[in-house]
């Protein structure tokens, strides 16, 4: 009974398009301090007890992968640049107060 449950409620978001309806949103590593550390911790998960994946400098540009933050965390890919739509850097969280929204 509860795969079928799991199924009409899987069916009614699909339909309803919300499930597909973001497809990322590009955005810019700003707001550090360049007296301090002068990068961002991208994190395996969204908590500073995380382990570290990658330091993030200044003006790096990054896709999200969900369209809200969780307890002010974000979980972003890396990019190369505002072209790069291959989908291969890499990818965890990030406080989100150090990510400014890229306006086109």
């Amino acid at each position: 009974m509860k795969k079928f449950g799991l199924l009409i409620a899987s069916a009614s978001v699909a339909a309803s398009g919300s499930l597909w309806a973001y497809s990322g949103e590009d955005f810019i590593v700003c707001n550090l301090d360049p007296n301090g550390d002068n990068f961002l911790a991208m994190r395996s998960c969204g908590s500073t007890k995380c382990d570290i994946i990658k330091k993030l400098g200044p003006d790096t540009i990054v896709l999200s992968m969900e369209p809200y933050s969780e307890k002010g965390w974000r979980e972003v890919m890396v990019k190369n640049n505002l072209q790069d739509h291959s989908y291969s850097g890499v990818d965890g969280w990030v406080y989100e107060k150090y990510l400014c929204e890229i306006g086109y």
